[in-house]
């Protein structure tokens, strides 16, 4: 699945203002899988000591019960394009939606740990779709004129999602006295916290019945005329739907499709360029920041803050997520991606190393000393806000404009693999290490974030300002 063709010369293609809303209704409804994709990430935040007390496991087994959901994840990813070529763009939403219900329902009613950890991924699987079919659908359904601003609705929907997820963990919370195993509508918390999740789902699937399908899988489906009426929908009535129709049909029939073997090459397997996608999505990982969505709760208490108070802060980082998330968006295409990510791996060294000190001290009466426990607090949002005024965008933008046009696509696809193997890896280590040693785990996280700084400097291009064709 790719964006529709470039924009006409004659530059004819920007919708009339009438047209606009009905563009943002569209983006917007397709962004809610963004929103699923983040709050599905890390609504498991909010159950993670539960799970631990009422199935009596140990870390290593807790982990994987967290983590394997990224399973799912890099199936659905990895399958979605195909599965929305053959059944259409809305359909494939549609299936992500029930994935998502039956995967909130299933977690919240769990038999055993065995069919919880079922259940995650199955969620799992729905947010790898989710994560291809949102951006792909948008660049096809959007004009030329507003792509770029309203493909940015996927990551502000997964940002958002993040948070909204905290917020409702906080409040459940509350409502239940505090603990996470207490009685809520006949439910223990944790478990009401992760079946709430079925209310965004069926928005979701609701809202896919409300927009129209992808022209440019109308036509490559021989539909034609629905393919035009969605065009006059998204793009205007001024719009030249003869020329349309034939520029989508010709790029399509232009269109190289990459496989695996198009990467091979250079001394260590694959094309030096791909080993630097690799890189960047490895390094965006390494830094553990998933720690901050998936157990932050459980790293607060861990030091001896309160419950109550462990989930308001998850929350408030969750807001200095989206808050850097804007920030890039505002500054991407204009200082460019590779000062922004070097920004970010400075600013990530200065907030992972202080937590790495902060947490180096003895705990007095099960909590840090006052200072190492503000310093710690404090670090933690500024690592979070470099990251994601940085890293977590820049990242993607990369990985959609670096490669050559005749392995783009495989490209993209090894690479968020290796993300998606690489979030595991952080995921399924963490408690593990944290038991060890949670200061040393924290020095391991500042290393990765310190050595992704000549990284950049050394094999990183900047891409900004540069067509796709002009990558090669």
């Amino acid at each position: 699945m790719t964006s529709s063709a470039q924009p006409l010369k004659s530059g004819a293609r920007e919708a009339h203002p009438e047209h606009l809303g009905h563009v943002i209704f569209i983006a917007a409804a397709a962004a809610m899988g963004g929103f699923l994709f983040g709050y599905d990430s890390a609504v498991i935040n909010g159950a993670v000591e539960a799970i631990r007390d009422r199935y009596d496991i140990g870390s290593a087994a807790l982990a994987q019960v967290i983590a394997i959901a990224l399973i799912g994840c890099a199936i659905g990813a990895a399958t979605a394009g195909r599965i929305a070529d053959r059944i259409g763009r809305i359909r494939c939403m549609q299936i992500s939606a029930v994935l998502f219900t039956v995967s909130a329902v299933g977690s919240a009613l769990p038999f055993a740990l065995y069919d919880l950890a079922f259940w995650r991924v199955i969620g799992g699987f729905a947010i790898g779709m989710a994560s291809v079919i949102g951006p792909a659908y948008i660049a096809e359904v959007a004009p030329a004129a507003y792509r770029g601003r309203l493909g940015s609705f996927q990551q502000a929907a997964i940002v958002i999602g993040i948070a909204i997820s905290q917020l409702v963990n906080w409040g459940i919370l509350n409502a239940a006295g505090g603990d996470q195993r207490g009685k809520l509508m006949g439910l223990e918390a944790w478990q009401v916290m992760l079946g709430v999740m079925v209310i965004p789902a069926v928005l979701y699937g609701l809202l896919s019945f409300a927009i129209p399908e992808s022209p440019r899988f109308l036509i490559s489906a021989g539909k034609d005329v629905r393919a035009r009426e969605v065009l006059r929908e998204v793009e205007g009535d001024s719009v030249d739907l003869d020329a349309r129709v034939a520029e989508i049909e010709h790029a399509m029939k232009s269109e190289h499709k990459s496989v695996f073997k198009d990467l091979l090459g250079g001394t260590f397997f694959f094309k030096p360029i791909v080993w630097v996608g690799i890189g960047l999505s490895v390094f965006q990982q390494f830094v553990g920041i998933n720690v901050a969505f998936y157990y932050s709760s459980t790293l607060w208490q861990s030091v001896g803050v309160d419950p109550s108070e462990s989930f308001f802060y998850s929350f408030t980082t969750s807001i200095i997520n989206i808050v850097g998330t804007v920030i890039a968006m505002i500054f991407v295409d204009r200082i460019g991606r590779k000062p922004l990510a070097l920004i970010g791996s400075v600013g990530m060294v200065i907030g992972l190393g202080l937590e790495a000190w902060a947490f180096s001290f003895d705990l007095v009466d099960g909590k840090l000393p006052a200072t190492q426990g503000w310093v710690a607090l404090i670090a933690a949002h500024v690592f979070v806000l470099f990251f994601a005024l940085s890293w977590g965008v820049v990242v993607w933008v990369f990985l959609g404009e670096m490669f050559p046009n005749k392995i783009r696509a495989a490209a993209l696809g090894v690479a968020a693999s290796a993300q998606w193997i690489a979030n595991w890896a952080i995921t399924a280590s963490f408690p593990s290490l944290a038991d060890w040693n949670l200061s040393m785990t924290y020095v391991i996280y500042t290393v990765f974030a310190a050595l992704s700084i000549p990284f950049v400097l050394k094999f990183v291009t900047e891409t900004k300002g540069k067509t796709l064709e002009e990558m090669g």
